[in-house]
């Protein structure tokens, strides 16, 4: 059953968007980073630096859902994208023999995607001596339990 209703003389709704695909901000990102993996020249865009810092106290619950990495320093375009950028560091699912909880992947379940768990802070600015991913810190893969092997 549709919830799409009509009252008065609204144009017909026919639920749809008018989205266009590879419109997107994060479509657009996408390109541009398997662009950027096919060519040889590093710095075509400006990033930042971020510190990724757990603010979450220690026996906070929602660690037994995130297991936390301690501080991550990252290289990003965005706070949002450095919370992408660390989570992407960690295993998911499709890379072992389990199944996800909520989603088709893992990453949004990250402790890095959750801001009562972490915090970001930007650290400098307008870099395009960087590449795209972690300058510091460790992001452990032992975020799915149990990791056990075929």
């Amino acid at each position: 059953m549709s919830n799409v209703s009509r009252t008065g003389k609204e144009e017909i709704n026919n639920a749809t968007s008018p989205t266009t695909f590879g419109k997107s901000v994060e479509s657009q990102a996408q390109m541009q980073d398997a662009a950027a993996e096919a060519s040889p020249d590093v710095g075509q865009e400006l990033l930042n630096i971020y510190r990724l810092e757990p603010i979450a106290k220690p026996d906070d619950p929602r660690w037994a859902n995130a297991p936390g990495h301690g501080i991550v320093v990252v290289a990003a375009r965005t706070p949002g994208d450095a919370r992408i950028v660390a989570a992407a560091r960690e295993l998911d699912f499709m890379e072992v023999d389990a199944a996800p909880a909520e989603d088709v992947t893992t990453t949004n379940a990250s402790a890095f995607r959750d801001d009562k768990l972490y915090t970001v802070i930007e650290i400098d600015r307008n870099r395009r001596d960087l590449k795209r991913g972690i300058l510091d810190g460790t992001v452990s893969i032992n975020t799915i339990r149990p990791v056990e092997p075929d």
